[in-house]
Parts: structure tokens; C-alpha cells; sequence
């Protein structure tokens, strides 16, 4: 009688725990949700991306026409009373567990309303907080609507593949809603966002592939849609844009960013007209050395980033591999080149953003007793924009590939 009961009891918990169970073909998965500001103080728009399953799957049969998605607009006061309101005229369950892009407009994330719209998300336990932040340069909902992918029929699909590529390619940054909180209530580095838009306002072509920003790539045909580069967030506001280039810096000096590799061209220094491409990998985590002295509230951050390059193309068709003289100048031009431009993007992050992209305050916290001490150093408008910076690039080895040597072009065309 004793194991009968206790099973009993099994079952009746097992029981319980369905009670709420919604069965999945009456929820609505949303995707995207897009934020817009409105002309009423305190109102945003709220746009939300609905994934239909069937679509592009062998479950719709064979000849069925399906739509992808479906997207839909409410007005409310944050993100969980809108989609409540959204309910009320959406056939099925509307779930944001499987969202996996939160895609605000510049407008708003330049105003003091982002940071305000943004703690509903961290409060419920519906949102994840891997979901992925992108600053659109057009309205949100537009965005949305314009995105157009061609070879994918799933949202979900496109976003994970697109994000996942240009992440492992470095031209834009890892920017999950957790880390968005765990920067901007530190209160001591800069959050990247994802820059992306719709709109087309092509810059020209100077033979690097990395100097854009989102609508700036030239290009013909296919999606309109462009991620490049990243957006600059200082206490909750974003307050300027990075390239895709200053983005790749960002990563590689950031020791928390996995970038493993990446494509980048650097000029010829032989031949200054053409550009040779490379594949970028990191050999291991850069060595970030800070020493602070407390006295006079002052550091000096020594930063070693050791990587290795594989040559994919020499247009030029100048013989790298077979000359040490020459191969000895492309080494140190590609050094050169990776140093210039990071003493840039330092040299601008120290004197107009007064704050890094880089984590480094993760190093200067051990010299502090307990956080008031911390605080009172001020690593934003003291300790930082007064810091002493110097950043090596040790390339360790330079592959060639299969081909150690190039056409040659004047027995070609004799």
C-alpha cells in the first residue's frame, strides 16, 4: 500500500507540472522585435517579427505556398504591456523565448529613453539574455519590413547564420543583452552594438573592404540588408559609430571577444596600387599588462598581441615567399598598418570617448581595496583618458599557402 501511494503521489506531481502547458502549435514565435520612439512622450512603437514554422519545411506539402513571417506593430509603454496588447488580435500565444534579435532605432538609441526601455527586457524571465542588440540607422519597423533574404525562408535561420559569419569575421561585435547590463551598470567601459540598416548610401571603394559602416558597402543585387560595424554605447547612450575595421581592432584587443580569425587586405608596401588579402588568426589571447600607480591616479597599460597571416592573393604577383628582403618588408608593413590604425582608434577612444572598447577595466580593479575606492578613481574621466597606451603586434609566422611563388607575369605575356 505504501508504494502504491507514494506512486500515486508521482503521478499527481507529474500532473502539476503539465498544468500550464501551451501545446506548441498555438504559440506565435516571434523573431525580431523592433523599438521605435513615437511623437507621445513615454509611447514607442514595438515591432514584432512572427516566424511561421511551416514555411520552407516539408510540413507545409509539397506545392504549398507559405509566407515566412508575419509582422505586426502596437504602441505601449515597454516591451511586456505591448506584447500583452499584441495578444488581443494575434491568433496564437505570443512567446519571446526564442527571439534572437532586438533591433532598436538610432533615433532612440541616442536618446536618454534607450536605457529606460531597456530594463523591462532584463526583468523578465521571457527574453533571453543572449539575445543579440542591433542599432538600425532607419526606424526599427522599417528594418524589418525591408529585410528581404533571398536564399533563406526562415527569419531564424537568417539571423543565426548572418550574425554567426560577420561575428567570425570580426566586422561586427558580440553584443548579447547580458553583456550590454554588465558593461553599462559597470559604469566603466564602452558597449558595441550591432550597426545595421536597410538604406543604401554607398562610400567609395579605396581597396579596403573594412572601412565601412552599414549602407556604406558597395554593392549590386541580393538583400538589401548590411551589417558592418558597430555602435558605440557610453552609459546607456550611443554617442558615436565604429567601421568594421575599428570594430575588428576592438575584438582582437579584447581578450573576453572569441576572434579566432578573419579576412583583412592591407596595401602592397611594394606596390602601394594594389592589395594583398589575408586570413588574420590569433595565435593566442592578447597580454594586457596595466600598472597603476595610486598615488598620482595614473596607469600605463602595455598590450602584446601575437597572431600569424596566411597571404590568400598578392595581385601584384611580386615574389613574397622566394625574396627574405621582401618577404622581411611585408611583415613589417602589415605590423605597421595593424599599429597605425589601432593608435587611432585609441587616440580617439582616450580623447573623444574618454572611455574604452576594449574591457581593459577588468585589469585595474585588483588595485583597488572595494568598490567605492574603485569608483572614486574614476576609471571613465580620470585613470583612462590619461593612461599611458602602447600596443605591440608580434607576427609570429607568415604562411604562403600551397604556392611558394606567384605567375610570372612577363613569361605569360612575352
Amino acid at each position: 500500500m505504501k508504494t502504491i501511494s507514494l506512486s500515486g503521489l508521482l503521478i499527481l506531481f507529474i500532473l502539476i507540472g503539465c498544468e500550464d502547458m501551451v501545446e506548441v502549435d498555438r504559440q506565435s514565435y516571434v523573431i525580431a522585435v523592433g523599438i521605435d520612439v513615437t511623437d507621445q512622450d513615454g509611447i514607442y512603437a514595438f515591432t514584432y517579427q512572427i516566424a511561421n514554422p511551416e514555411a520552407g519545411s516539408t510540413l507545409a506539402g509539397i506545392g504549398a505556398e507559405q509566407i515566412p513571417d508575419e509582422t505586426i506593430t502596437v504602441f505601449g509603454t515597454d516591451i511586456m504591456t505591448a506584447t500583452n496588447t499584441a495578444n488581443s488580435f494575434v491568433t496564437k500565444q505570443i512567446i519571446l523565448d526564442q527571439t534572437r534579435v532586438l533591433i532598436v532605432s538610432e533615433a532612440l538609441a541616442r536618446s536618454d529613453q534607450f536605457l529606460r526601455i531597456m530594463q523591462s527586457t532584463a526583468r523578465t524571465t521571457e527574453i533571453r539574455r543572449s539575445i543579440q542588440i542591433i542599432v538600425s540607422k532607419e526606424n526599427a519597423s522599417d528594418f524589418i519590413n525591408n529585410n528581404s533574404p533571398v536564399l533563406e525562408q526562415r527569419p531564424h535561420k537568417y539571423y543565426q547564420y548572418m550574425l554567426s559569419r560577420a561575428k567570425e569575421t570580426g566586422i561586427i561585435p558580440d553584443a548579447d543583452l547580458h553583456r550590454f547590463f554588465q558593461i553599462t551598470e559597470g559604469d566603466a567601459d564602452l558597449f558595441l552594438g550591432i550597426y545595421a540598416t536597410t538604406t543604401y548610401d554607398p562610400k567609395e571603394l579605396d581597396g579596403s573592404e573594412d572601412e565601412f559602416v552599414a549602407g556604406q558597402v558597395p554593392k549590386e543585387g541580393g538583400n538589401v540588408t548590411q551589417f558592418m560595424g558597430s555602435a558605440v554605447f557610453k552609459e546607456g547612450i550611443m554617442i558615436d559609430r565604429l567601421t568594421g575595421e575599428e570594430t575588428r581592432i576592438c575584438n582582437i584587443l579584447d581578450k573576453t571577444m572569441n576572434i579566432n580569425e578573419m579576412l583583412a587586405n592591407y596595401p602592397d608596401p611594394l606596390a602601394p596600387e594594389y592589395q594583398v588579402a589575408t586570413d588574420v588568426f590569433q595565435t593566442d589571447n592578447p597580454k594586457v599588462n596595466l600598472n597603476y600607480d595610486s598615488e598620482m591616479n595614473h596607469a600605463t597599460i602595455d598590450v602584446t598581441v601575437p597572431f600569424e597571416v596566411k597571404i590568400l592573393a598578392i595581385p601584384s604577383l611580386i615574389h613574397y615567399s622566394q625574396n627574405e628582403d621582401f618577404k622581411r618588408t611585408l611583415r613589417d608593413a602589415i605590423e605597421q598598418y595593424i599599429t597605425d590604425a589601432t593608435d587611432e582608434l585609441i587616440k580617439k577612444s582616450q580623447e573623444a570617448y574618454r572611455s574604452d572598447p576594449f574591457y581593459w577595466s577588468i585589469y585595474i580593479r585588483r588595485h583597488f581595496k572595494d568598490i567605492p575606492a574603485y569608483e572614486e578613481g574614476d576609471w571613465h574621466k580620470n585613470i583612462y583618458p590619461n593612461a599611458d597606451i602602447t600596443v605591440n603586434y608580434q607576427l609570429k609566422r607568415l604562411h604562403f599557402g600551397k604556392m611558394l611563388d606567384d605567375t610570372k607575369l612577363d613569361e605569360v605575356r612575352d
